[in-house]
């Protein structure tokens, strides 16, 4: 063999080595690809295709044989680009496919409908229609405490502990109901709430005149602890079932506490003052309470189960994260201020509406016209806080609910009364259905409206808690009535103005006016 012959077989061989290195290197990227992505990639093919060689190598021969590669025509320059541009594309999107499944996958488990999703709002209504509603009745039962079972050693500041305490049982167990539900424990939470409003309900009719402890523990202290338990999981459910549509459907969820709250005080009255009395009435409502969560806790069903690694919101970590966010602590105190002063009007209208010379068959009514005002005022600003968020709907709410608790210093007779128990009921059953859509937007993720319901609902018991009992204080036996209105109506005011500063600073984060 001569030097050139044997220059050249060496040199073919060095090529034919590089290109199988290429080769192998490429296909091991490509399988690492496959692996990280979870899909084939397509396989590289070598631009060379070995071919057996036609001819021997003989040393006799005038021209030296040669190891024959026969190549493929090299690719044009515009097919190498297009090829590289196809490839860089389908990585991309896939890389923007994966981090959007991480991002937007919560968006992709909620079916925003159907027959399942409407059987749990369907169920959540009825939760709400047995709890919070029987709750929103309490002014019945206050003016039946106060005119009658309760009167002779106890002041009405005295009794509206009673109320004042329920609703800051209702909103701070919210803590612990929120991080036990992001924990899985949603029907553990629904069956021992349930029970134990039946339970303590049917037992308020056998405490013993004048024995306020015993009202206290059961009304106070059980039912509040009750609706408390089963009042954010029944909110935290639908959140797996809509998300775009989530403010309607908690709108329509929630109307059912404003219709409970409009048909149990008619019920409670035609029962304490009619033929079955107050024992016999207030059984019959632990009845039927007990028959209807028995049909809610069957239309109820959980969607997802919470991931493991998701369950830590309820940490310390996070509770301090919470108090950071700027927003979030805004709009706490504005709830604490709305709650202060929130539940003077529905406390206090009936007996209000007696005192101030109204017909006890009219006077009776009042609560029901403005918790059946409040169903529609559920339903309605939530289905325009879908298209303009929640918070620019909220803050016109609240800050006319706050006008329309300074106007009951103007209301002399029947008409005027109705009118306010109508537009009262409306706005303030707005907000009431707001607040959860409001901690929805101010969540990052869906797995923290749980944790951040309950850490709110922990500070604005507060001002359940102490509100009401400050009202009946300024109230006095003398019924002063100018004072505990002027109260509640610079609370709920100040609400508004604690909600606007939120909306400033979240505006500012997110660059956008729509919230």
């Amino acid at each position: 063999m001569c030097v050139p012959d044997m220059l050249r077989l060496k040199g073919a061989t060095e090529t034919m080595r590089s290109v199988i290195h290429g080769d192998m290197l490429k296909l091991h990227i490509s399988s690492e690809k496959a692996q990280r992505y979870g899909a084939p990639y397509p396989s590289f093919t070598s631009p060379f295709v070995m071919a057996p060689s036609t001819s021997r190598w003989s040393p006799s021969s005038s021209k030296a044989s040669t190891l024959v590669a026969n190549p493929r025509p090299p690719p044009s320059p515009d097919a190498t680009m297009k090829t590289t541009l196809s490839e860089k594309v389908e990585i991309a999107t896939t890389d923007s496919k994966v981090e959007g499944d991480l991002e937007s996958g919560e968006e992709d488990l909620a079916p925003e409908g159907g027959l399942r999703a409407w059987m749990v709002v369907a169920g959540v209504w009825i939760t709400q229609f047995c709890s919070f509603g029987y709750t929103n009745a309490y002014g019945v039962y206050n003016d039946y405490y106060v005119r009658d079972y309760l009167s002779k050693n106890y002041t009405s500041a005295q009794i509206s502990w009673i109320g004042s305490v329920q609703l800051f049982l209702v909103l701070s167990t919210g803590i612990l109901s929120g991080r036990a539900y992001d924990s899985g424990y949603f029907y553990h939470l629904m069956i021992t709430g349930s029970f134990l409003l039946v339970f303590c309900t049917f037992m308020i009719s056998i405490t013993r005149p004048e024995q306020l402890w015993q009202v206290f523990i059961l009304q106070g202290v059980g039912i509040g602890l009750a609706v408390g338990l089963m009042y954010i999981p029944g909110m935290g459910i639908l959140s797996q079932y809509f998300r775009k549509r989530r403010p309607l459907a908690l709108g329509i969820a929630v109307s059912g506490s404003a219709l409970g709250g409009a048909l149990h005080p008619i019920m409670l009255n035609a029962w304490f003052h009619g033929s079955l009395g107050f024992r016999n009435g207030v059984r019959a409502s632990a009845g039927l309470i007990g028959g209807l969560l028995a049909i809610a806790l069957f239309l109820m069903k959980p969607r997802v189960a919470i991931p493991a690694k998701d369950r830590k919101i309820g940490t310390r970590e996070s509770f301090r994260l919470f108090l950071k966010d700027v927003p979030y602590v805004c709009t706490i105190i504005g709830t604490v201020f709305v709650f202060a002063g929130l539940y003077y009007p529905i406390y206090f209208l009936q007996l209000n509406s007696i005192k101030n010379g109204l017909k006890p068959s009219l006077a009776f009514y009042t609560i029901a016209i403005l918790n059946g005002a409040s169903t529609v005022g559920r339903i309605i600003p939530n289905m325009f806080a879908t298209r303009c968020g929640v918070f620019n709907v909220i803050i016109p709410c609240v800050t006319i609910a706050s006008i329309m608790v300074f106007s009951t210093l103007a209301i002399a007779n029947a008409p005027g009364t109705i009118v306010f128990a109508i537009l009262y009921g409306f706005f303030s059953g707005a907000y009431a259905s707001l607040l959860p859509p409001m901690m929805g937007s101010l969540s990052s993720h869906d797995y923290e409206i749980g944790a951040r319901m309950g850490v709110c609902f922990v500070f604005t018991g507060f001002g359940g808690l102490i509100g009401t009992p400050i009202a009946g204080a300024l109230l006095t036996s003398q019924f002063i009535w100018y004072r505990p209105i002027l109260f509640s109506g610079m609370c709920v005011a100040m609400g508004a103005v604690c909600f606007t500063a939120a909306r400033f600073f979240l505006s500012r984060r997110k660059g956008t006016q729509i919230l």
